[in-house]
């Protein structure tokens, strides 16, 4: 399997939300960023003159938010030397963050990147897209071990959004 082939999502006739569509693109490029070794600056220009102008179903990110999907990944790599911990934490005890999935770590380290610096999105929303964005490249466990990790860092890192919305606090 190629680079390039597992980090492409199965097409749907839909177009995604252009929201949506910037965090399945910030994912692929993450993966592209990790397995090639691309340019960040690179990623960013390819995706936006090529990838997003495309019809939906050609693509999956196209129709993208594009200054959303720059900034998630900018975000993602100038915050990956505290976002690569936290998630370490979370896994189950001898797994590590460089042993899983290469686009399972690209999707943890998005989402837990819009939970530390995205307080406009609600914890719950950043989730549940995750856990979709999972379900669009992975049909087995995968978006379980994402949901996992993102709802348990989200308690952690936005306590008071969670406490606040949970009916045992009250």
């Amino acid at each position: 399997m190629t680079a390039t082939s597992k980090a492409t999502p199965t097409p749907g006739k839909i177009a995604l939300a252009p929201r949506t569509a910037a965090r399945v693109a910030t994912v692929q490029g993450l993966y592209q960023m990790d397995l090639a070794g691309t340019d960040l600056n690179a990623v960013i220009d390819e995706f936006v003159r090529l990838r997003f102008p495309k019809p939906p179903g050609d693509e999956a990110a196209a129709g993208a938010d594009a200054a959303f999907f720059a900034e998630l990944l900018r975000g993602v790599v100038r915050r990956q030397r505290d976002i690569d911990p936290l998630v370490d934490q979370q896994l189950a005890e001898g797994w590590r963050l460089v042993r899983i999935d290469a686009i399972v770590r690209a999707i943890l380290r998005a989402g837990v990147f819009e939970l530390m610096e995205r307080p406009d999105v609600p914890g719950r929303v950043v989730i549940n897209e995750y856990i979709n964005v999972a379900h669009s490249f992975f049909s087995d466990d995968e978006p379980k071990v994402v949901n996992g990790v993102l709802d348990k860092l989200a308690h952690k890192l936005r306590a008071a959004e969670f406490n606040r919305d949970d009916p045992r606090s009250k």
